[in-house]
């Protein structure tokens, strides 16, 4: 069976991690290789030191490829941050096609369409352009109009856009560590790929997604993306403040919490002390349990309101019967449900990472969701793409030299009956026109599902 391979690469305030996978024509992708590194370099997933961020990916880089022994080339990337924003804007068009049949570059005309009226400035790109849903004729509700009949096709369409120079950058960084960018990836949408079922999206559901340097925000109901926010509050200002109150030093703090942290003190007895071991062969240090879970717990607090009142500004976040999915390295502080079902007034889960094979009993922790959600957008693109690959230009040619030909035989034979004298047929070549129409609608295909996915 024929193999690929795709190489997620989730580039975050604290960690970089490189997911490698071989995917086939049928069947979920089965990891080979994982790559981690601590990341150096960044702000709020934000690139403030290139050849820092450089060192860190392809350290992270080189430990998955060496562990799946293939070579890495093509990577997907993650992007996240609170320059990160989104809008969503409706297009409208006529169906100018004879037969009124609504094909594929009419999608791609009405995205257009739509793109149109969003006022973007100068210093803003275009990451991704979704359709929500359809009208045909004034028919609501449908997902995919391609081949349906009307003349009149419009769509709400979801745009999430980033700061140009911080895409550049965070691009840059990954060329200068040897790779080729194939795509940027919204984190959240990334992680929702491995995290939840259609049906959650289908019926309402929101992610929250905890990293180390910002809490991204996805909304989906009828199985659409609906509205994004990241919030600059997530895993490292814990660690701050724990180190902080505590006296102890950035990487004790952070020790810590991984290793006794909780979000709920309720989970604690207050009498409870763990000892952390010394800087450079000091003694080590007895700090109370409960004090850390108090500390903990508030800041944990103070994230999901922020994130609550960021989601209240969607009308979309009264229609969510699925609830909240916490993923990411936050939600993995034990207790972390109890305060978010208090907060959030939802019902919880922890999102682990779903949908492939291979290293699973590594890969399904949270802290993975957006490296696999990677993977499974490059497979799903990739297969698109080679669809379109596929499409054979040359018998299409085919097809229309020969009825040009048949044509001309058939002109050429009246001739000789009218004539009395025999004509020479004619070799038509291809007609460079037409093959330039069908490659660049190809191309603009592959460049709309890129950003519709």
């Amino acid at each position: 069976m024929k193999k690929n391979t795709i190489v997620g690469l989730d580039i975050g305030t604290t960690k970089i991690c490189a997911i490698v996978a071989e995917v086939y024509p049928e069947g979920p992708p089965k990891i080979i290789g994982i790559g981690h590194s601590v990341s150096e370099g960044l702000h709020q997933g934000v690139v403030v030191n290139l050849e820092a961020t450089i060192k860190s990916i392809t350290s992270a880089v080189n430990e998955a490829q060496n562990m799946a022994a293939v070579a890495v080339t093509d990577v997907y990337v993650g992007i996240a941050g609170e320059h990160i924003k989104s809008t969503n804007s409706p297009g409208v068009i006529g169906i100018s096609n004879p037969d009124l049949e609504i094909k594929k570059k009419d999608i791609e005309r009405v995205i257009e369409a739509a793109r149109n009226s969003v006022k973007l400035p100068n210093d803003r790109q275009i990451i991704h352009s979704i359709p929500q849903t359809f009208v045909v004729d004034e028919q609501t509700g449908i997902k995919d109009p391609t081949g349906m009949y009307g003349s009149r096709l419009e769509a709400d369409v979801h745009f999430v856009t980033g700061a140009i120079t911080y895409v550049k950058n965070l691009g840059r960084s990954v060329e200068r560590a040897g790779l080729n960018v194939k795509g940027f990836v919204l984190e959240p949408l990334a992680s929702s790929n491995s995290i939840l079922t259609d049906d959650e999206k289908k019926l309402g559901v929101v992610i929250l997604d905890i990293g180390g340097g910002t809490s991204d925000i996805a909304i989906f109901t009828e199985g659409s993306i609906r509205f994004t926010k990241a919030v600059a509050l997530a895993g490292e200002i814990v660690t701050q403040d724990i180190s902080k109150v505590l006296g102890i030093s950035y990487d004790q703090a952070e020790l810590a919490k991984r290793k006794f942290g909780v979000a709920d003190k309720r989970l604690i007895t207050e009498d409870e002390l763990i000892e952390i071991p010394g800087l450079n062969n000091r003694p080590t240090k007895t700090i109370s349990r409960y004090e850390l879970a108090m500390i903990i717990e508030s800041r944990m607090r103070e994230l999901f309101e922020f994130a609550l009142e960021s989601m209240k500004t969607s009308s979309y976040f009264d229609y969510l019967p699925a609830g909240l999915v916490l993923t990411g390295g936050g939600s993995l502080l034990s207790g972390i449900e109890n305060i978010a079902k208090e907060i959030f007034n939802l019902d919880v889960v922890i999102g682990k990472p779903q949908k492939f094979t291979g290293l699973s009993d590594v890969a399904k922790s949270p802290i993975y969701a957006t490296g696999v959600g990677l993977v499974l957008y490059g497979n799903s693109f990739e297969q698109i793409n080679q669809s379109f690959k596929n499409f054979d230009v040359s018998k299409t040619q085919e097809t229309v030299n020969t009825s040009k030909t048949n044509t001309s035989a058939k002109n050429q034979n009246l001739n000789s009956v009218q004539n009395k004298e025999p004509q020479k047929t004619e070799t038509k070549k291809d007609d460079p026109i037409d093959k330039m129409k069908i490659e660049d609608f190809k191309t603009r295909m592959v460049k709309w599902f890129q950003e519709f996915f």
